[in-house]
């Protein structure tokens, strides 16, 4: 199904704009091949290399695939509202209406412009976002505790080692208290992308650096991949907990699996033996990749969850069909009871399907302050 979906909107350019043109048979039966093995990339992928979420190609195809994938979308769409109009148009005056070939061309012109911008924001290093956060009794030792919180970083042949090295190195400079992880780190196998990933060796905060496992990690081998994260540093919250202490105070940080573990033959997330052996009544910050059980976290007494997964929905219009899928949310700050969830738009997003219209990626600086 998800194959067909998206080679509709290149059937849509193929017959509604590349058919009407005046050019030469074969060049238009050229470039309609061309735009239908774009717009089976992920196919392809899958074929290829035997999984559509990490193509094992140069950086330059991944952005160019991308470029000529969302003009195809873009295009589309605007062919459509264009035939929309000319209908509406043509039921007006009693007559029929030619589209002129110059507004196809100027349309298409558009649409390349676009995606070009929106293949750039979703490749780029993220800016800095600040967010304060409020956590009610939260002890005087913990106030203005800073975090840095990565989640997506989706390392490929998209995102490779100078990319990694850069978020690195931007992140050491905010010199926070502790850095928070909450999953898809990688796309590949880990032979495939040890070298990319190896700048994560580098981050450091005074109290150290945690992560939790997404989707994407069960793809290519969660026990290995978590393992091999280790190595680099990271403390691995997979339903477990880690307690941060402070002039005789404590902050629990935990963190759960993903809810795609159990497809993937790993336990499931399970919030509560996450919490066993906590103490009781620190303030707890919950790692969950996806935010879907933010209210039943909340209903567990989570004062702050940490989730991503989304990519902040990546263009406007169908941030409105991701926040569908996960519970109604997508990005931001959401104020849920006594818990607040955070939900990051994404340090960087998956390769097959690069492209930001609307939304940024984010590296996120959260502060701590008591109410």
């Amino acid at each position: 199904m998800f194959h067909l979906l998206v080679s509709l909107p290149c059937l849509i350019v193929i017959l509604r704009v590349l058919a009407p043109l005046g050019w030469p048979r074969w060049s238009k039966v050229a470039l309609s091949t061309l735009l239908l093995l774009v717009s089976q990339h992920h196919l392809l992928t899958q074929l290829a290399f035997g999984s559509m979420f990490s193509p094992e190609v140069p950086r330059p195809m991944v952005l160019v695939v991308n470029l000529l994938f969302g003009a195809m979308i873009f295009l589309a769409l605007m062919q459509l509202a264009v035939d929309a109009v000319t209908l509406g148009l043509a039921v007006i005056k009693r007559r029929r209406l030619k589209i002129p070939a110059a507004l196809r061309y100027a349309l298409g012109a558009l649409a390349l412009g676009i995606a070009a911008f929106a293949v750039n924001q979703a490749a780029k290093v993220p800016p800095l976002k600040e967010v304060e956060i409020a956590i009610d009794d939260l002890p005087e030792a913990f106030e203005g505790y800073r975090i840095v919180h990565l989640t997506d970083l989706h390392i490929s042949r998209l995102f490779e080692r100078p990319w990694v090295e850069e978020v690195v190195a931007k992140t050491n400079a905010l010199e926070a208290d502790v850095i928070l992880i909450t999953g898809d780190l990688i796309d590949g196998d880990l032979e495939a992308r040890r070298g990319d990933v190896a700048p994560l060796a580098s981050l450091t905060a005074a109290d150290g650096v945690f992560a939790s496992p997404g989707n994407h990690e069960y793809y290519f081998g969660a026990g290995q991949w978590l393992a091999h994260f280790e190595t680099l540093g990271m403390q691995i919250l997979d339903n477990a907990h880690a307690v941060i202490q402070r002039d005789g105070a404590e902050l629990v940080l935990a963190g759960v699996a993903d809810v795609s573990a159990v497809g993937a033959g790993y336990p499931g997330p399970n919030l509560a033996a996450a919490l066993a052996g906590a103490p009781p009544n620190a303030p707890l910050i919950l790692l969950d990749h996806q935010p879907r059980n933010a209210r039943a976290a909340a209903a567990q007494g989570v004062d702050l969850q940490l989730s991503g997964h989304t990519h902040g929905g990546m263009m406007v219009g169908f941030d409105r069909l991701v926040a569908r899928a996960n519970e109604g949310f997508v990005s931001g700050v959401y104020e849920l009871g006594a818990m607040t969830l955070y939900l990051s738009s994404g340090t960087a997003l998956w390769p097959g399907f690069a492209l930001r219209l609307g939304t940024e990626p984010e590296l996120t600086l959260i502060t701590l302050r008591g109410r």
